[in-house]
């Protein structure tokens, strides 16, 4: 039993240093690089794409309160023609009596 762990302590040890080595190697860094490029490429469209979100964010936004002015106005409208001919119909009584 003592040499089984033993022979795993040794293996682990050389497993670990060959993988630090191979971590650690000019291969590894180019593909760190490459990996990173990627990454960064991504994020550039990433980005891009949030920009455009936003102006449009920004467009219906803008066009939600133009909707809303016209139907505020349009309901002032209303309201106002609706008092009118409550007024007018109130004096047509009077001239009629």
């Amino acid at each position: 039993m003592n040499l089984s762990k033993i022979g795993m302590f040794i293996g682990g040890t050389v497993f670990g240093t060959a993988g630090i080595a191979l971590l650690t190697g000019k291969d590894a860094k180019k593909a760190y690089t490459h990996c990173t490029a990627a990454v960064l490429r991504g994020k550039d469209s990433v980005m891009k794409t949030v920009a455009n979100v936003k102006e449009n964010c920004e467009d219906i936004y803008e066009d939600a309160i133009d909707i809303n002015e016209q139907r505020y106005e349009e309901e002032k409208r209303i309201e106002l023609e609706t008092a009118k001919a409550i007024v007018e119909e109130y004096e047509n009584r009077e001239e009629a009596e």
